[in-house]
């Protein structure tokens, strides 16, 4: 990261610079929270073979899936691959054109926040005994098995915030905050498209989510 924010003033300025192969930290909880702005971008300036680190692998056939109908992401690692909107992803998976890693919930989150934390590695009892924990090192901690979980770390994080400053300190609403934060500081660069852009000592430090030191690049979209 630089130590200073750029305010960019359109999404294709916002997603300049992610490479081929890269793995992208894609915010969302199904559509909530979900970056569409900077994932169109995305789609227009044309990176591919991507890992694309998501909650769920896409809905309908809008932001994350539009992604993937394009052929542009080689791997998925999520928590829900499959909804009753998911057909865009089911069809790549049977046809056996994408890659899928199934990581429980609360570990994916966690495993962001390890990267962004600089942990090396946490225990976890979910998954133990389950073809999650198969090739994973196992350890028994008082009586109970725990898988040992490694963090994921993103090349850009694509995020959705409610408020930004021009310090890049960010606000969330509601339920789209869910992956927002852990993913701003598990990646080397965290680009947010906002609704509103603000002066800095407008937003409340009190109820900052996201401090500008984790963020890089922020658009009103």
């Amino acid at each position: 990261m630089s130590g200073a924010v750029t305010v960019c003033d359109v999404t294709a300025q916002a997603v300049e610079g992610i490479t081929d192969g890269a793995t992208v930290l894609i915010g969302g909880f199904g559509m909530a929270g979900m970056p569409v702005a900077l994932i169109d971008a995305l789609i227009e300036q044309g990176a591919t073979d991507l890992t694309v680190v998501s909650n769920n692998a896409g809905n309908g056939e809008t932001g994350l899936a539009a992604l993937l109908a394009r052929g542009r992401v080689r791997k998925v690692v999520c928590s829900y691959p499959r909804q009753v909107d998911s057909w865009v992803f089911d069809d790549l998976y049977r046809t056996g054109r994408i890659e899928l890693e199934v990581v429980p919930q609360g570990t994916l989150a966690e495993r962001m926040r390890a990267a962004g934390a600089g942990i090396g590695g946490f225990f976890c009892p979910t998954g133990a005994g389950t073809p999650l924990a198969e090739g994973k090192e196992i350890r028994e901690i008082d009586g109970r098995s725990y898988v040992l979980e490694l963090p994921i770390h993103g090349d850009v994080a694509l995020i959705s915030a409610h408020r930004a400053d021009r310090a890049g300190n960010l606000v969330y609403r509601k339920t789209a905050r869910n992956f927002g934060p852990v993913m701003a500081s598990a990646a080397a660069t965290a680009v947010v498209q906002v609704r509103e852009l603000v002066e800095v000592g407008e937003i409340d430090p009190e109820i900052v989510v996201t401090p500008g030191i984790y963020v890089d690049r922020v658009v009103v979209a």
